[in-house]
């Protein structure tokens, strides 16, 4: 199956991901530490990040998937 990429939208999801680390004062290895998700390419909207990763780190960054989901709309 191939995977879908929609390039704006993962940009959206790295701006938002990166904002919620830098706000909780985490480094990209400090997720990684905690969590064994590698964020750097998440970051750089170069990964197609999944539907589980994504609620690993909402649960990470203690944010639900729908408060989640309405930071990125608004960007």
């Amino acid at each position: 199956m191939k995977q879908v990429r929609d390039s704006r939208f993962l940009k959206q999801i790295a701006i938002v991901i990166k904002e919620l680390r830098e706000e909780r004062n985490v480094t990209q290895e400090d997720v990684y530490n905690e969590t064994n998700i590698h964020i750097g390419r998440i970051e750089t909207a170069k990964a197609n990040v999944s539907v589980s990763t994504l609620s690993a780190l909402c649960k990470y960054f203690k944010i639900s998937i729908s408060d989640f989901h309405k930071k990125v709309e608004n960007l």
